[in-house]
């Protein structure tokens, strides 16, 4: 608790001496309190145009292993760090519906997320952090180019490409989620999927499926929900964060995604990590 409001922002906004609380001050360190998890070996996707894939760890891991695989150590909410890794996430879904409505076929998530769910599985792959996939721009093209590049089939109708991508996406977790279990020395699950990409059904099999760990999904709105667990620790409404996880998962509604047939998934992994990276 900071303290009161100033006078002078009272006068402008009308509103009393409230006390004004710094929560945990990064849309993914809130979303992270926000994580409804029952137990500390879970690690974490703060899913949307970026995905954020982390563990909560009581101070820094400093380590050439950390260095190598280039995590990033973020203060967190009550003197804990976020170990994580920036992963290129639904950016490229997002850019190929902005391409494919200039072009003139507009369609909704939902819509893409049928098509690439009666796709045929494993076609052809990408590495989502490549420099090509970047910039905004025609998404499609640069995916059909770079399969192409690779030796593998292009994707061509909506369906294709947007498998193409969310099957990567799930790869490229189960690579940043072994990297993890190294530096951390322990295996970790479930897998807890929140923000605006949880609602995608899909990804959130996909990625059980490809890592052999469960998902939870939920809460989509973690970030404002970790914001206000935190006031609610900081006015004494909840003892802890935890004891605000808790609530979470009694009322936010999340789904949970059991692994099936894994053994597919083994073989594209094998596929996933020689693709080039740049």
């Amino acid at each position: 608790v900071l303290g009161p409001l100033l006078s002078s922002v009272r006068d402008q906004v009308g509103l009393g001496a409230v006390p004004v609380i710094a929560p945990a001050c990064h849309d993914t360190g809130s979303a992270v309190v926000a994580v409804p998890a029952a137990a500390p070996d879970f690690m974490y996707i703060s899913s949307g145009t970026w995905a954020l894939e982390g563990i909560e760890v009581s101070s820094p891991v400093i380590t050439a292993e950390t260095l190598r695989h280039n995590f990033t150590n973020e203060g967190g909410a009550g003197g804990t760090f976020r170990l994580l890794k920036n992963i290129v996430g639904l950016w490229l879904v997002q850019e190929c519906r902005r391409e494919w409505a200039r072009e003139g076929h507009e369609m909704s998530y939902d819509e893409l997320t049928r098509l690439a769910a009666e796709a045929e599985p494993f076609r052809s792959l990408v590495n989502p952090d490549h420099p090509m996939f970047m910039p905004p721009g025609d998404m499609p093209r640069r995916i059909r180019t770079y399969c192409q590049e690779t030796g593998q089939p292009a994707p061509e109708t909506y369906g294709q490409v947007v498998r193409t991508a969310l099957e990567s996406l799930a790869l490229r977790f189960r690579v940043a989620l072994e990297q993890l279990e190294s530096i951390a020395g322990r295996r970790l699950s479930p897998i807890h999927i929140v923000g605006g990409g949880s609602q995608n059904r899909l990804l959130n099999q996909l990625t059980a499926d490809a890592t052999g760990r469960p998902v939870i999904a939920g809460p989509v709105e973690a970030t404002a929900m970790g914001n206000i667990i935190v006031q609610a620790v900081a006015r004494g409404y909840i003892g802890s964060v935890q004891e605000g996880r808790e609530l979470v998962r009694r009322g936010a509604g999340v789904c949970e995604y059991q692994p099936r047939d894994t053994a597919p998934w083994d073989e594209a992994y094998e596929r996933f990590v020689r693709l080039p990276v740049q």
